[in-house]
């Protein structure tokens, strides 16, 4: 849209004094939403539009309903009377924090309300979520982890009434190992040791049938797959190669150990219980995905690779406050 622009930022301090430009916002999301030039109206997707450097809009040449539409249209900003340098600035320290940054910390940073950053962060998570679910791991024969954990506070720090209650319902705890997990949310994970790469999702339940049906969708038959001796993780031998540790015994035996997961759940919730320090099991998921998306993308981009990927991903994708307060049914976020 511009041309000469200013080479783009590589550093925290390059990218405030590179985004206090807002004609430099509007150029480096437009090149990465439209990256072949054509700016495309996301109403009837004309690519006959007209840019206003006035109002810093385009107007689509076709009439209709919304023809005038900001970059902010048809992303995770939209509607958002907030900045995009704001926006920006949130999301370079969200995408490169290693243990995550937190809603009062982003208000103080970029001058929001408490309010406006948690849910700034929340639709910036999402655009951090990985949803190329297409290609399975372990190819080839590669070695695969798997494993479950369990996020949530210890009882001896509940208050007396919430510890009563759970216990009153300790009939549906999440697995089978009595009060050791009761009032916890459960959270799987694969790791493709030669990609590098981990998937992690919240779960209902560590059942055998919820554990293997994720193995089956996102593994390739005939890996090697290493897990713990969990009763879940049985009869996986017929469709992998499958060994298992017992953690009573070692947490090594040889090449057979889950010692990559166990990395990542002390990542996760060291941020958890460091930065966020309370987090509701309907919002775990997309704690989920943002640490999923630092730790994919920890060795292969920089800091400024990073924040360039989360904001290519914000396209196609939008949260509401409604949805995401629960305030209206379970409805699609893309």
């Amino acid at each position: 849209m511009v041309a000469d622009m200013k080479p783009e930022p590589t550093s925290l301090q390059e990218a405030v004094i590179y985004f206090a430009n807002p004609d430099n916002c509007i150029d480096y999301l437009a090149i990465r939403r439209w990256p072949n030039g054509k700016v495309v109206c996301p109403t009837c997707d004309s690519d006959k539009v007209k840019f206003n450097p006035a109002r810093r809009v385009w107007q689509c040449s076709s009439h209709h309903a919304k023809r005038q539409f900001s970059v902010k249209v048809g992303t995770v900003m939209e509607d958002s009377a907030i900045p995009l340098d704001k926006w920006l600035m949130a999301t370079w320290l969200i995408t490169n924090c290693k243990n995550g940054i937190s809603s009062y910390e982003i208000a103080s940073a970029v001058k929001v309300t408490q309010k406006s950053a948690w849910f700034m962060l929340h639709r910036i998570r999402l655009a951090m979520k990985d949803e190329a679910l297409g290609a399975k791991f372990g190819k080839d024969g590669g070695e695969v982890e798997v494993d479950e954990t369990f996020v949530g506070g210890s009882m001896r720090n509940m208050h007396k009434g919430r510890k009563a209650a759970m216990f009153a319902k300790r009939s549906q705890s999440v697995d089978s190992q009595g009060f050791k997990h009761l009032g916890k949310t459960a959270v799987h994970g694969i790791l493709d040791r030669d990609e590098r790469k981990i998937r992690a999702t919240v779960v209902p339940n560590v059942k055998r049938e919820t554990l293997q049906s994720a193995i089956l969708n996102q593994v390739e038959f005939g890996a090697k797959l290493y897990s713990d001796d969990a009763v879940a993780y049985n009869e996986l031998a017929s469709l992998y190669a499958h060994d298992v540790v017992n953690h009573a015994q070692e947490y090594v035996k040889g090449r057979v150990h889950t010692n990559g997961l166990e990395n990542f759940w002390s990542l996760l919730k060291r941020g958890l219980r460091g930065t966020y320090v309370a987090v509701e099991p309907f919002h775990l998921e997309r704690y989920v995905d943002e640490q999923v998306f630092r730790f994919n993308n920890r060795k292969d981009l920089d800091a400024a690779g990073r924040f360039s990927l989360a904001v290519s991903q914000m396209v196609g994708r939008r949260l509401t406050f409604a949805e995401l307060t629960g305030k209206v049914g379970a409805a699609s976020l893309n």
